[in-house]
Parts: C-alpha cells; sequence; structure tokens
C-alpha cells in the first residue's frame, strides 16, 4: 500500500488543485506496487491515470473565434494553480496583486479607479511568462486566448492592424486573459534602422487599441528582450513584470516541487544546485520530470543524486553554447 509520505502528497497535492504532481505521485504509488509484486494493481491505477490525463485534454474549452483567426489564436482553459509559481519574493505579491485587484474591480469602479489588467512580462525564455499568464487564467476562471503575434503580422498594408482592431473587439464581447506571446514582433522601437512604414502603423494602432480599451478583460504581453520594446509601450502598462532565471534557493523550491516524494534520503543537494546553476525554470522542469520517468520505468519509488545530476546535465547540453 502507499506510504503514509505518499498518502499526505496526494491530499497535499489535490488541496492545491496541481494535477500533474497528483499522477506524479500516484504513479509512484503504482511503481511501489508494482515493486511489492503488486503488478495487477500498479496496472489498474496507471491505466486510471492514463485515461484521466486523455479525458481532461479532450476536456478543453475552446472558444470560437471567426475563421479569419484560424491558427492566429489558440485558446484554453489552463488548469494550473497558482502554487506551481516559484519566483522572486518581490514577484509574487505583484500576481497576487493582480488576482486581488480583478476580484474587487467592481469595489474599485466606484471610486474611479481600474483594476490591474494590462500587464508586461519580460525575460529570458524558459522563466515562467507564459506559466503566469495560464496561472492567471485559472486563478480568475477565465479562458485563455494565445495570440500567435508571428502570424498576426502579415505581408500586406493594413491587414496586421485591421486584425489587431478585431482582436480589441473581441476582448469586450469574449470575456478572458488575452496573451501576446513573442510581442517584439509588433511592439518594436519605431526609430529602429530596420523597421518599415507598416510596422510603425502597427505599433501606433496597438498603443491606441490599448489606450482606448475598455473591457474587463485582461491583457498580458510577454518578451524576452524588453530593449527591443518602444519605450511608449511600457507606460500604457499597468505593471511590468521583470523575470529571471531561478536564484539557488528558488531552483531547490521547483525540483521539491516537482519531484515531490521522489527526492531521495540521502539527496546530494549541493551537487545538484552547482549542476543546475543557470538553467531556466522550464530546463529544471523538464530534467526533473525526465528524471522521474526514468525512476517509473525502473520500477523506482525514488531518485537518486546521480540521475538527476545526469538529466540536468543533459538540458545543458541541448545547447552548443552556454554561458
Amino acid at each position: 500500500m502507499a506510504t503514509a509520505e505518499q498518502i499526505k502528497s496526494l491530499i497535499r497535492s489535490y488541496a492545491s488543485e496541481d494535477r500533474e504532481h497528483f499522477f506524479a505521485v500516484a504513479l509512484q504509488v503504482a511503481a511501489h506496487e508494482a515493486k511489492q509484486g503488486h503488478a495487477t494493481l500498479a496496472h489498474e491505477i496507471r491505466e486510471l491515470i492514463d485515461g484521466e490525463r486523455r479525458a481532461r485534454s479532450h476536456a478543453l474549452k475552446v472558444v470560437p473565434f471567426p475563421k479569419s483567426f484560424s491558427g492566429l489564436v489558440l485558446s484554453e482553459t489552463p488548469a494550473i494553480p497558482r502554487s506551481a509559481l516559484v519566483m522572486d519574493a518581490d514577484m509574487t505579491p505583484r500576481v497576487d496583486r493582480i488576482i486581488h485587484e480583478y476580484y474587487q474591480r467592481n469595489k474599485l469602479k466606484s471610486h474611479g479607479l481600474e483594476h490591474r489588467r494590462k500587464v508586461l512580462l519580460a525575460g529570458p525564455p524558459g522563466t515562467g511568462k507564459t506559466l503566469t499568464a495560464k496561472v492567471l487564467a485559472h486563478e480568475l476562471h477565465l479562458p485563455l486566448h494565445i495570440i500567435q503575434v508571428d502570424r498576426l503580422v502579415t505581408k500586406f498594408m493594413g491587414e496586421t492592424s485591421a486584425k489587431l482592431r478585431q482582436i480589441f473587439e473581441l476582448m469586450g464581447q469574449e470575456h478572458g486573459v488575452y496573451f501576446f506571446d513573442e510581442f517584439d514582433a509588433i511592439g518594436g522601437e519605431r526609430t529602429a534602422d530596420n523597421d518599415v512604414g507598416e510596422m510603425r502603423r502597427v505599433l501606433n494602432a496597438f498603443l491606441q487599441f490599448i489606450e482606448q480599451d475598455q473591457s474587463d478583460s485582461l491583457i498580458v504581453a510577454a518578451t524576452n528582450n524588453p530593449k527591443l520594446l518602444d519605450h511608449a509601450l511600457f507606460r500604457r502598462f499597468d505593471d511590468v513584470l521583470h523575470y529571471h532565471n531561478p536564484t539557488e534557493v528558488e531552483r531547490r523550491q521547483l525540483m521539491q516541487g516537482v519531484l515531490g516524494t521522489f527526492v531521495g534520503a540521502r539527496f546530494g543537494w549541493k551537487s545538484i544546485l552547482s549542476v543546475s546553476k543557470g538553467l531556466s525554470h522550464a530546463e529544471i522542469d523538464h530534467a526533473c520530470k525526465d528524471a522521474i520517468k526514468t525512476a517509473i520505468l525502473s520500477d523506482q519509488d525514488k531518485i537518486n543524486t546521480s540521475q538527476l545530476v545526469k538529466t540536468l546535465t543533459n538540458r545543458r547540453l541541448v545547447y552548443p553554447v552556454r554561458l
């Protein structure tokens, strides 16, 4: 049967709505049962988890958009709780404030104030910008509409601005979180040497639309390089959150959260934290899940230090040059 730690971990992950962690611990229970010779029970647990994951993937709510937006807007209803975010201590209350002000928006409006709903997320890839947008959508019980900015920009004069106008009009009709990923594509500095007249018009149109928008929808934009953005954009946003690769404390917190009860009794945190230095949140998450999969397939209920060091090292080798 499941150990006391596994049972407690299952309850904690259920209470925090962290389904992936719940599934990971359940798979650990299956591995434990298989090791005890209870192959049928282990198989049944894995089948239940696989079935639930398939059902959830088919149950994602897709909000219909005009046919002209096919491939331009990806819509989903995320199930990622606030507890999944691992970030700087100064950033945490700022995300919480966005959520709190949304639920108190009517109170703010009664005093002539608007809640925080235009947010710019800036930082390197894999540091939690998209995850933040998904968490906001989940915590606010809103659908997430991801605008594929690279597909928004077309070669035909005026077409990009027209599509932007349609999206902003939909914000008033379809209440949700609108996430402009790769925002650099339309938000670049207007005085850039390689700029063209059409892109200046697109940026001017965006500035106008975001200034005039009065909907309750959240507008979230993400950029990997804020230095590329036009300075006029920053004052249009209610808040700008700067992301970075995780610190040593954040790396340990992130790995403990992903690994759960797979963490061995004698875990060499010193060497693990050393090899993980410079990796992003996403890379560490991938490495931890690779280590979990290795343990499960080997019918192990714990991960040792060398296994995690290996998967973390493999994530570093993905890149030809690493700073």
